[in-house]
């Protein structure tokens, strides 16, 4: 393994100066693989509702990493046994644990290839790292699959509490300026500590977690889920769409040649191989918005019209209510749009359609938060809490929209 003695800090604007611990951890960004997320946006098309988004997954893994070397600190004061090992691979996991994400994060999964989110990808980039760098990411990849012995480090990366949330938060509410979003995480880590085995909260830090709970549902429904980014990332999708379906009726594309290998064959968990992840590692944003730009000329009505949508953000109208919407209401827009433009169904399907979006702020079943009271019993943060809208938190709230055009394209 090369030894590398840079980047000993970086400037970060949510926390300051950001410590680079260890030789593996300065050598793991110094990877190709790493680097790519600079070009990885970290909110999709959200900037196209608010124009600061534009930070990316590398700003959020170092952040991530930063936090979890603050727990550290603060276990080990509290009498958490976590040995030097166990350090490394823990926070190589939690800067590695994003590494999977396709162009423009979310919006894409399973569009480019199917079936295989970036869960199963960033495993996939740890295990090829893990082979360059003679097993060092052994416990990491332990740690982040959650087989682990001591289960709390895989809570840290992974859980209803973990550092990947706290610095989303924190950092997407600061470049949105939505500051509903914007938690206390140093509170919040303050207040963690280990009971057999497991990640709970002390009592006195209730209030910090039903803040953060909030936050999370204020920042899904008002940028996550917000009904234009919704619409914008949709057409993404429907662009990949159109593309592929012009490829396989061979049809010329100008495109890259990695975002042309995901398009022109169906790549999925069975033949997503070594190939396949190098390709993948050549993927980002930039792949996508030159094909865009480039497709606004071509021929196909279809093609041409969503990427001038995307890229003069002349979107679709949407309606987005809590009842299914009226499915005739969506045919007569169809109706017009085939009509005025002499287009197909099908062709018009791709700028009427109709869809639902989901959001549950705190999952009381899967893996709860555990409050440690004062006298050693363990009480999900629910029912410990004399919050009544906490209870709501934990029901699945569904709404369902609909796009159309506003002149008939």
């Amino acid at each position: 393994m090369t030894k590398t003695r840079k980047l000993k800090i970086l400037n970060d604007p949510i926390y300051g100066f950001i410590r680079i611990p260890n030789t593996l951890v300065s050598n793991l960004i110094e990877e190709p693989y790493f680097q790519r997320l600079r070009r990885i946006s970290q909110m999709g098309m959200s900037y196209l509702v608010y124009p600061g988004a534009h930070h990316t997954r590398f700003h959020h893994a170092l952040g991530s990493m930063h936090l979890m070397q603050q727990v550290l600190q603060v276990l080990r004061y509290k009498g958490v046994d976590i040995s030097k090992e166990e350090e490394q691979g823990l926070l190589s996991a939690i800067l590695l644990h994003d590494i999977g994400h396709g162009p423009f994060s979310h919006a894409l999964e399973h569009s480019l290839v199917s079936g295989v989110g970036h869960e199963a990808i960033s495993l996939f980039f740890m295990e090829s790292l893990n082979r360059k760098f003679n097993g060092s990411l052994t416990m990491a990849i332990e740690i982040f699959k959650g087989s682990y012995h001591k289960k709390f480090l895989n809570q840290l990366v992974s859980s209803q509490l973990d550092m990947d949330r706290l610095d989303y938060l924190k950092r997407d509410s600061f470049y949105t300026g939505v500051a509903e979003g914007n938690i206390n995480a140093e509170r919040l880590i303050t207040m963690l500590n280990v009971l057999d085995g497991e990640l709970v909260v002390e009592e006195k830090g209730i209030y910090s977690v039903e803040k953060f709970l909030m936050a999370r549902r204020f920042m899904y429904w008002q940028v996550y889920l917000h009904k234009t980014g919704i619409v914008a990332e949709q057409l993404l999708i429907k662009i990949l769409t159109r593309a592929k379906h012009l490829l396989n009726n061979t049809i010329d594309l100008k495109a890259s040649k990695p975002l042309l290998f995901f398009m022109g064959g169906k790549i999925d968990k069975r033949n997503f191989d070594t190939k396949a992840l190098d390709m993948f590692a050549q993927l980002d944003d930039v792949d996508l918005l030159m094909a865009i730009k480039t497709w606004q000329d071509h021929p196909d009505f279809v093609l041409s019209e969503l990427c001038k949508m995307v890229v003069n953000r002349k979107l679709l109208d949407v309606k987005m209510k809590n009842k299914p919407l009226d499915p005739d209401k969506e045919k007569v827009h169809k109706d017009a749009l085939m009509q005025k433009h002499n287009l197909t169904e099908e062709e018009a399907s791709y700028f009427v359609f109709s869809g639902h979006i989901e959001n549950r702020a705190y999952d009381d079943i899967k893996q709860n938060i555990n409050i440690l009271r004062q006298n050693g019993k363990i009480t999900d943060v629910a029912k410990a809490s004399d919050q009544l809208n906490l209870k709501a938190l934990s029901k699945t709230v569904t709404k369902y929209y609909m796009c159309y055009p506003k002149d008939a394209v």
